[in-house]
């Protein structure tokens, strides 16, 4: 077995020499650990590495499969409490990085698949649970990034996998024997998915007997042959070749990606679901009930861009103005509001047969959906207190100029404490993050990120219990039918929520 990767520098060196086909802007990336393009989105995930050593309480935990030290991003929460302080890394690393930092999909991935694989097998005798426990052990021992492959091409959105003109827009086992399956297809703007060790292939959305072929789950080695990876390009992404100011988050990024499947061969031990096609919906239901609450990372973010915006004021010199505190304080409320609803998800978590908390399905929905919303209006905020000049200052080189540098420098002083500099920057970061490159992470993100806004609201509308509540209103007006209140199906539960699975009322996906 290989030495654990302990440091964010050791993590780096594990993704030299892989082999990966890799493409960027019509470009063949040979080795995208240098690349500077690439190399702040993995400079990103090694920070969860090195945050785990500077603050094992937050970022590490017990393992009860090795009885060592792991890393939380590959721990299982068989607590309440747990779920809660992976919600507390996530935001910790968002404020260090203030970007995405790329391993929240695969860490949900394994909590859903955790519960699945065990009824599953409860279901059809299967062996799936044990295989994903020795995967689980393998990652855990190496202390290896994993990934989540969820979202499919998917082709006609008004058409099944199996309707499909070209099957290939899902990916499906296109082939069996007795040393394990092939799968073929794309996985769309996949995150980390080149900055890690493995994937954790499932399916999109709910199956039926007819997409068997479609129902597969499985863990695949970044670097397998047959995998192409197609970078995704993002808002003034060009500005990391040149580095410096104009950079604005110039260490850290995130990352999306395409990726191909042609005929990539997965042994046996590696499937966790072929076939099973009633357990597509549970296992993104579950997926998206835990990845939901974990976008309080963007509150992290978040925190990052607040300072970032009241730092523009006070170089403006104007941070002692009424409306810019209030300014400050809503953008605080906004932030606060998502991490609320997030940390309530997991503290509210129902324990699976399996062993792990299911966040509350309810809450988490509610807490992406904030996220499709709030970012935008603190991102606006942000610019507002920045000032026009975030969008029209002039390039660093201009600054460097022996002519027109010293003339920058005396027009860009607003306060005379505070050199131009130092509000070029503030205001480079903060485009960054509302416009630029990383506005990926923080808005668009946000915005598509675990399902579109539709999707959280189509699951808040089942399990909104509206029947219940209309009982409730009934009870108090005086309003008697000839039959008692409906009780929760979990009496220690109040709001009448407990997790279950949702009623066949059609199809769902995972965008």
């Amino acid at each position: 077995m290989p030495t654990p990767i302990r440091s964010g520098a050791e993590y780096i060196e594990s993704l030299r020499g892989r082999g990966l086909r890799v493409f960027l802007q019509g470009e063949f990336i040979a080795e995208p650990v240098d690349h500077p393009v690439i190399r702040p989105a993995i400079n990103a995930v090694a920070e969860t590495y090195d945050l785990a050593l500077r603050d094992p309480a937050l970022a590490t935990a017990i393992s009860p499969l090795t009885g060592e030290r792991v890393n939380r991003f590959v721990h299982l929460a068989t607590s309440p409490a747990e779920l809660v302080m992976q919600n507390k890394m996530q935001r910790r690393l968002g404020q260090l990085t203030g970007t995405c930092f790329q391993r929240c999909v695969g860490m949900d991935a394994f909590h859903a698949l955790h519960s699945v694989t065990c009824e599953i097998d409860a279901a059809h005798g299967t062996g799936y649970h044990r295989r994903l426990l020795d995967f689980l052990g393998l990652v855990q021992r190496g202390n290896l990034v994993v990934g989540g492959a969820m979202t499919d091409a998917k082709g006609d959105r008004s058409k099944a996998p199996h309707q499909q003109a070209d099957a290939d827009v899902f990916v499906h086992v296109v082939r069996r024997d007795d040393s394990g399956i092939w799968i073929r297809g794309a996985k769309a703007h996949q995150t980390g998915c080149i900055n890690s060790h493995w994937m954790l292939v499932m399916p999109t959305m709910r199956l039926t007997a007819a997409d068997r072929d479609f129902a597969i789950a499985a863990a695949v080695p970044v670097e397998a042959p047959g995998i192409t990876y197609l970078y995704g390009r993002q808002s003034c992404d060009s500005r990391a070749m040149e580095g410096g100011i104009d950079a604005g988050n110039e260490r850290f990024a995130g990352q999306e990606a395409m990726v191909l499947f042609e005929d990539v061969f997965i042994p046996h031990q590696r499937v966790f679901m072929d076939g099973e096609h009633e357990f597509a919906a549970p296992l993104v239901d579950r997926f998206t009930g835990y990845h939901r609450r974990s976008y309080v990372c963007k509150t992290g973010v978040g925190d990052v861009l607040i300072g970032a915006a009241a730092a523009a004021a006070e170089a403006n010199g104007v941070e002692g103005a009424g409306h810019i505190r209030d300014k400050l304080v809503e953008m605080t409320h906004l932030n606060e509001t998502i991490y609320a609803t997030g940390i309530a998800a997991s503290h509210q978590a129902t324990p699976m047969a399996s062993g792990v908390q299911q966040a509350d399905e309810m809450l988490a929905n509610v807490c992406k959906h904030h996220v499709t919303k709030l970012p935008y209006e603190i991102g606006r905020l942000a610019q507002d207190l920045a000032g026009g000049l975030v969008a029209t200052m002039p390039a660093a080189a201009d600054l460097d100029h022996p002519e027109v540098g010293p003339l920058l420098r005396k027009y860009l002083v607003a306060r005379a404490d505070i050199p131009a500099e130092e509000r070029m920057r503030i205001l480079r970061l903060i485009e960054n993050m509302t416009m630029g490159r990383n506005a990926v992470g923080y808005l668009t993100e946000s915005l598509h990120g675990a399902g579109s806004p539709q999707a959280q609201r189509i699951q808040i509308g089942r399990a909104m219990e509206i029947g219940f509540k209309k009982e409730l209103a009934r009870a108090l007006a005086g309003i008697t039918r000839g039959e008692p209140p409906a009780t929760p199906a979990d009496p220690d539960d109040y709001m009448g929520r407990v997790f279950r699975p949702l009623e066949d009322d059609g199809p769902r996906s995972q965008e």
